[in-house]
This record gives structure tokens, sequence and C-alpha cells, in this order.
């Protein structure tokens, strides 16, 4: 009789890596899973929680926003910058409000918006929001939960164009990273950096921009350099 296979064990700093958000975090989501329905704990290693991967990636796939996988936004000027209506159109959801909702109830998991605009009166402020269309196209590919689902094939959207000679201090996306770097997609470059093959970009820059990792151009291509001596 052939035994089952082992499921493969994960923490709470691998899921962390794979869905792009802190070990806090996956701690939060563990510690509300009463609310949430996130998978309980499948075994210990030491005083660490470990929980079965296959399980963890399906409950990623359900949550809000997992219909993204399967659209293609239109072909925008990066720097374009969008309002929340647009920029909900732009994501694929048919709901208008949908980044309005996110940004109210969920501001942890959407990006903060590229520009804020102080509009009305002082009796009755308004504030408009707007985001690059740069920061919502790197959002759909390191968004928590963006592991595609199982029968589910979409080509990977094309990297962005980046210059090797731009501003050495400038921080760079996982997106602007991977093409740099030369990788064909961000899923590639996600898949050698959590295999340590990057150690250069193990621990991103102090500073991040609405909560998510960057590297510095002159940190990346040191990167680069380091990888082009070993091949």
């Amino acid at each position: 009789m052939t035994s089952r296979p082992a499921a493969r064990l994960i923490d709470a700093a691998g899921i962390a890596a794979e869905h792009n958000m802190s070990s806090a975090r996956v701690s939060d989501l563990y510690n509300h899973r009463d609310e949430n329905g996130f998978p309980e704990t499948a075994d210990h290693r030491g005083r660490a929680r470990l929980w079965d991967h296959a399980k963890v990636t399906k409950w990623f796939s359900k949550r809000p926003g997992s219909r993204l996988r399967e659209h293609t936004p239109p072909t925008r000027d990066p720097q374009e910058l969008l309002n929340a209506a647009e920029a909900s159109r732009f994501l694929g959801y048919k709901n208008d409000n949908q980044v309005t909702t996110y940004v109210r109830d969920h501001p942890d998991y959407f990006p903060k918006p590229d520009v804020v605009e102080e509009l009305g009166t002082p009796e009755r402020p308004y504030r408009r929001l707007q985001w690059r269309v740069q920061t919502l196209l790197d959002w759909m590919a390191t968004r928590p939960g963006s592991g595609q689902r199982s029968g589910v094939k979409r080509a990977a959207p094309p990297l962005p164009d980046v210059p090797v000679d731009g501003d050495l201090d400038e921080l760079l996306s996982p997106t602007q990273a991977a093409a740099l770097l030369g990788f064909k997609s961000l899923n590639s470059f996600s898949s050698s950096l959590s295999q340590g093959n990057l150690p250069l970009l193990k621990t991103p820059e102090p500073l991040k921009v609405d909560g998510r990792r960057r590297w510095t151009r002159r940190r990346i291509l040191e990167q680069k350099d380091q990888r082009d001596r070993r091949s």
C-alpha cells in the first residue's frame, strides 16, 4: 500500500514571504481565525507555528480580490494618475467603489495613494485620492493572496523598462527590481529571492513605500554584478 506524501509545512515567515506581508500580519490573521477562517496550525517547530502549505494557499486564493488573477489591465502610461473609481475599473472590479472600500476598511491591504488633493471647503472638506498606474500594477503582482489558482492559466504581465543609469538612491519596487536583474517575470524573481539566491536583497530598505518592499537601484545593481560574476 502506497502511503500518502507528507503535507508541506510552512511557518509564518514563509507565508509572509509568499504573500508580501509581515510575520506579525500572519499572526494577526491566525489570531482572528474564528472570524476569517484562516487555517489551524498543523504542527510546531519549537515555539514556531507551522501550517499546511496547501491549505494556506487555498485560503489566500479565496480572499477578496482573487478574481483579479483573471483580469489583464489595459495598457496605460505607468505614471498616469487614476482616482478611486478609475483605479477600481483598471483593476477589473465591477464595483467602482471597491478601491474606496479597501482604503476605508482595509488600509493595510491596499497601497496608499500617490497623490492626495485637499478639496472642498473648511466646512465640507473633500480629499481626492489618486494612484499611479505603476503602483496599481505592482500591487496586482504582489498583493496578499496573489498566488495563482490551480487550473488558471494567465500570461504574466510584462515587466517595466527600468533604466540602469537612473538615480542610484531611488527606491525600486519588486517588479522594477526583477526587470533590472533580467528576470522574465516577477514570479521567477520572487522565487529566486525566497530561495536565498539574491542575498543582497534579502532585507529590503528600512524605508518602505506604501508599506511594501523596496530596494535602492544601487543595491540591485550590486546584486546584478554579483550574479554576473558567478555565472
